[in-house]
């Protein structure tokens, strides 16, 4: 049987899904409905298909720490981690994922799916898969069309003709045009999920984008192995056109072809369906975490660190996290993207990250702050450590609350154990390691006149953020 390589596309930022997601730790990572990420999930709902090859994994730079952490998790090993530097949508990722199967000797056939997808009835959506695949072994582009179950506004859709032919694409209807095509039956929503030999999909771009093509050829070849990720090039990326998959070949392409799914699919486009593929209660109320619902009806609770309460209503979505409460109408969900875009235009930092903040290492999660000084909780994980590196403008004092701390400060090197604490001054080159086999707990006391992330410089770093 010929080998199917997954090309997961792990770019987006989910920001329908805030104050959950954000943009340095998005929906894909998030658990969100059954066991494990939506990414991790996106993987293991192939376990079972013969002949299927390890992911190739096409993300945003910023995720790649958390991404190859996710996979380690569930005991895979990507056969390639591809970094773009810029989001240029999914024609250009996935080129890249093409032009890293096809220098090997092999006609790989790819199997395109987005990270953030949930599909219930995997054994439905494998059979689509080896259905799939006789079309793609024949050359063809393959589109998996899901099959409506209500007048959605907010897919695009695929016209359907005799057998697996493709009449057209369409862009997302109106409500009235939406029921009609639903009434119809002729109609499929866009999945964004594909299956084709690498080499088809390069010919196709060759005719109706060879300006993608082209760029991405020059990032691809002029990149690196770095560790497990691999680099393209950022200039040569950067000059690449943004488009999608369907913009740049399905739409025009002769030969596309659609299979029809039916397997409990849903993109987790916003509250709204993530309330819809959620179990509920008698009432229809979806909850989570510390939550108390009197007299609620068909709402979306879900609490992280405080009680969430609600009393007498009904449609609503109510979100906790440690540093932002969103409550809007079920209608409205759509909007949340909205709050996004208002953040990032006052530089807030609510948009980009939570609290806690994933580093390679591990994480830090503010505790409190003031006028020149703030405090963190850090968490090194076993056997990892931080850059060498040294701050202009702020002093810090750690203190060991939980494990074994080896300490790089200037010249001497000491071991710390828990209720020990040691000074850093300004302008002090300091490292800090976990040598132990626990996690390492340090309450970190900054004082100074600025105290952004951005006054480290690095010296060394074992995962290659020393910029040159």
């Amino acid at each position: 049987m010929t080998p199917i390589h997954p090309v997961i596309l792990s770019g987006g930022s989910g920001t329908r899904l805030w104050p959950l997601s954000r943009e340095h730790f998005p929906k894909q990572l998030l658990q969100l409905v059954g066991d494990g990420s939506l990414l991790q999930q996106t993987i293991t709902r192939l376990d079972g298909l013969s002949a299927v090859a390890e992911p190739i994994v096409v993300c945003n730079e910023e995720h790649r720490f958390l991404i190859g952490e996710q996979l380690l998790r569930i005991n895979r090993k990507p056969a390639a981690i591809i970094l773009e530097p810029a989001g240029r949508n999914t024609c250009p990722a996935v080129t890249l994922a093409a032009l890293a199967l096809t220098r090997g000797a092999d006609d790989s056939i790819m199997l395109v799916m987005p990270a953030d997808h949930v599909i219930k009835d995997n054994a439905a959506f494998q059979a689509a898969i080896t259905s799939g695949l006789k079309l793609a072994q024949r050359d063809r582009l393959v589109t998996f069309g899901i099959v409506p179950t209500t007048p959605a506004t907010g897919y695009g859709y695929i016209r359907k003709g005799a057998g697996n032919a493709v009449v057209e694409f369409v862009e997302k209807p109106d409500a009235a045009t939406a029921q009609r095509y639903l009434d119809s039956g002729d109609f499929l929503w866009n999945s964004g999920m594909f299956l084709m030999r690498a080499s088809v999909w390069l010919e196709e771009l060759r005719q109706h984008a060879p300006q993608i093509l082209a760029q991405c050829e020059a990032a691809f070849s002029r990149g690196r192995q770095d560790g497990e990720f691999y680099r393209v090039d950022v200039d040569a990326f950067r000059q690449c056109k943004s488009d999608s998959i369907d913009y740049a070949v399905m739409e025009k392409t002769a030969r596309s072809a659609v299979v029809p799914l039916a397997a409990g699919w849903s993109d987790i486009g916003a509250w709204s369906t993530l309330w819809e593929v959620s179990p509920r209660d008698a009432n229809g109320n979806v909850v989570q975490g510390d939550t108390y619902l009197q007299d609620v009806n068909n709402t979306f609770a879900l609490s992280q660190h405080r009680l969430v309460a609600c009393v007498g209503v009904s449609d609503l979505v109510v979100i906790e996290t440690s540093d932002a409460v969103l409550v809007a109408h079920k209608d409205r969900a759509q909007d949340v993207k909205r709050i996004v875009d208002h953040l990032k235009a006052r530089n807030r930092s609510e948009y980009l990250t939570h609290r806690r903040v994933h580093r390679p290492w591990g994480s830090y999660e503010g505790v409190d702050a003031g006028d020149r000084f703030q405090v963190k909780r850090l968490t090194v994980k076993p056997g990892a450590s931080l850059s060498l590196q040294m701050h202009h403008h702020r002093a810090e004092h750690w203190v060991v609350v939980k494990g074994t701390a080896r300490v790089t400060r200037g010249d001497e090197v000491v071991m710390l154990t828990e209720n020990q604490s040691t000074f850093i001054p300004i302008g002090t080159r300091h490292r800090l390691e976990n040598p132990g086999t626990i996690p390492l707990e340090i309450i970190e006391v900054q004082s100074g006149s600025y105290l952004g992330e951005d006054d480290i410089v690095r010296y060394d770093d074992k995962y290659d953020r020393v910029k040159s």
